[in-house]
């Protein structure tokens, strides 16, 4: 059956339970499909042909009911999920070698879910950047336009959706990495509340911040596989002990009388202007479908940016101590002490974005300027999350803009950090409060996309899902990658 990339999860399922079409086939065309468009976007870092062709014949033999919703789909993985003896770098060098002896929990739960893992995926160096361009292997490109980069920092899990070659996969999301890239490519990126996924298996970036969520190209397959990755996990101690619903449930229900948030500061000074025309149109349909839309104000928003920057790199100095060359990952040659291993192990092992976010968190630890910088920016998203607090206390959802601009030529800006920073102006404090957050195809500007970013209250994905279902069937029929 030909065009089957270009099938949702759904379709799929269907074909498969009714033995239209085979595991082993729906794999084989998309090895034969990254094949011809790897060389273009070049998502993957990984691909485990011969363990996936493996399970699906496997899954074939086993046979597929109505229930089994995701059995003999394939799916790709963002490169810091950890994968049983399948090669996880994390987009470093100083993990260049990892095979990991355990797998991850959502990696444990795909499987019992019956997922084809297909390989995995090309992202920004410990999920430090949002580019894409900070890998240290490869630059994987925009899905719609290769000049121009594809968001980050999982950049190869939009692009291998959106590009085709994937129906879904997973990334993961510590200020805007599954978000931004998702609205770079023009697909649906779901960043779930903080704790709903286990993060166990995740290499750490920041560990207040970081989820894994999933990727796809509309609502309801997003909704099916967040259901899929949800749960309680013994092994991750922030894992929250919740009832997981079921989300596609509330696809179809109706909006009207709902309450949205629109701050005024997301369509301040900094958003482009197609930007703000597309998420102002969003705002009429949602309008149109009964719901009512009122502008509120987030005050402490301006400190987002430095208050994220703070925070994530402390994380992060912290996180990171452990890869010093001595138990696993890249070694210096060059050395002849103790003091040497370490040193030049780190110094040749990390890229250039993670050592300036090492030094920015091993400065704002330190004795002399704990108080004054992390302490302070403790305080300050505390009061972030009474702001969004009291938005929830009256709406349902708050809208806005994904990214403040659309995709940006790749190059452009790599050596301006704090450029680079600001673009995550908008996703960094759905992070920092531990929300839920998502990004949709919005229309697009100079023919690129423009993601609307849904921010839900905690644990509230579903009504997340029932706005995006009934924003994108009334607005983006027939609007794809």
């Amino acid at each position: 059956m030909s065009d089957l990339h270009k099938k949702s999860l759904s379709e799929l399922h269907g074909l498969l339970v009714k033995k239209e079409v085979s595991a082993t086939e729906i794999t084989q065309d998309v090895l034969k499909r990254m094949k011809k468009i790897e060389p273009t976007v070049e998502a993957f870092l990984t691909i485990d042909e011969d363990n996936a062709l493996k399970r699906a014949e496997k899954i074939d033999t086993e046979g597929i009911t109505e229930e089994e919703t995701l059995k003999g789909l394939p799916i790709g993985l963002k490169d810091n999920i950890v994968t049983k003896d399948l090669l996880t770098t994390a987009g470093s060098k100083i993990l260049s070698n990892f095979g990991p002896i355990y797998n991850a929990t959502v990696v444990e739960k795909l499987d019992q879910a019956g997922v084809v893992t297909i390989g995995k995926l090309n992202m920004d160096e410990f999920a430090m950047g949002s580019s894409g361009e900070h890998s240290a292997f490869k630059i994987t490109k925009n899905a719609w336009d290769q000049s121009k980069v594809a968001g980050g920092s999982s950049a190869g899990s939009a692009v291998a959706v959106a590009a085709g070659e994937l129906p879904m996969s997973l990334g993961s999301d510590t200020g805007g990495s599954i978000r931004q890239p998702a609205a770079f490519n023009g697909i649906v990126g779901m960043k779930p509340t903080y704790g709903r996924v286990s993060r166990f298996g995740l290499i750490a970036f920041a560990s207040s911040l970081d989820q894994i969520g999933p990727f796809t190209r509309n609502v309801q397959d997003n909704a099916l596989v967040l259901k899929a990755i949800c749960g309680h996990d013994i092994k991750d101690a922030t894992s929250a002990k919740r009832e997981v619903p079921d989300f596609t449930s509330y696809l179809h229900k109706d909006i009207k009388g709902m309450k949205i948030a629109l701050p005024k500061e997301y369509l301040d000074e900094g958003i482009q202007e197609g930007v703000k025309e597309q998420v102002l149109k969003a705002a009429q349909v949602f309008k149109d479908l009964g719901a009512s839309v009122e502008e509120v104000s987030l005050p402490h928003s301006k400190y987002d940016v430095a208050v994220y920057y703070i925070v994530a790199s402390s994380e992060a100095s912290s996180n990171l101590q452990r890869f010093d060359g001595i138990r696993y990952g890249y070694r210096t040659k060059e050395f002849k002490t103790l003091d040497d291993v370490y040193v030049n192990s780190r110094s040749e092992g990390f890229g250039e974005e993670v050592k300036r976010r090492i030094m920015l968190g091993t400065f704002s630890l330190s004795a002399g300027f704990y108080d004054a910088y992390f302490k302070k920016a403790g305080q300050v998203r505390t009061l972030i999350i009474q702001d969004f607090k009291k938005i929830f206390a009256e709406y349902d959802v708050i809208i806005g803009p994904t990214a403040p601009i659309v995709a940006y030529d790749i190059g452009e800006n790599i050596n301006d950090p704090i450029t680079m920073y600001m673009g995550d102006l908008l996703t960094i404090p759905v992070n920092l409060a531990g929300l839920p957050g998502m990004s949709v195809p919005a229309g697009l500007s100079d023919g690129l996309p423009v993601g609307l970013q849904i921010i839900g209250n905690y644990w509230e994905e579903q009504k997340m899902y029932q706005m995006a279902a009934a924003f994108e069937e009334a607005a983006l029929e027939g609007v794809k990658a």
